[in-house]
């Protein structure tokens, strides 16, 4: 009796810890597909607009939908609805550190190229392992991939 006790409560706590992760994968980034794009405080058009952003490529986190809404949140902790037309899969950042160095080759020992301010929105090329490879402005190079927030 007391191992088909054991069982059940390890196939309980296998049960809890599978249905636990999968929760977290629900939620995606995506960006911001034009530089006007309405935030609202529902799943449709007849909802009031929070927020108007102004930002081609700002990285949201999807955590939610309803038909052509998605819920998300920004990088400040805005959330709303968004109809998905206004949203794109390409790949997009936002610094989260208070400054961060980008170099010219996935490497601290590499030569720094420019220090850039959190909140700085930058375009992602590629990632391997801790680095991506991004742009922003007039500057490419690495950056450190756990000082990003966003799509990489």
């Amino acid at each position: 009796m007391c191992k088909q006790m054991l069982r059940i409560l390890i196939s309980i706590l296998i049960i809890f810890l599978f249905t636990n992760s999968s929760f977290s994968q629900n939620e995606y980034f995506l960006t911001l597909r034009y530089d006007e794009v309405h935030l609202r405080q529902g799943p449709s058009k007849e909802y009031p607009i929070k927020i108007l952003y102004k930002k081609k490529f700002l990285p949201v986190l999807i955590q939610d939908k309803s038909d052509n809404f998605r819920k998300i949140r920004d990088h400040e902790n805005n959330s709303g609805w968004i109809h998905i037309s206004q949203l794109s899969k390409k790949k997009a950042a936002i610094v989260i550190d208070e400054k961060l160095i980008m170099f010219q080759k996935p490497t601290i020992y590499s030569e720094p190229i420019v220090i850039l301010k959190k909140g700085r929105l930058i375009k992602i090329k590629k990632c391997k392992e801790d680095w991506c490879k991004a742009d922003t402005g007039n500057y490419k190079g690495w950056l450190k991939k756990d000082s990003l927030w966003g799509l990489l």
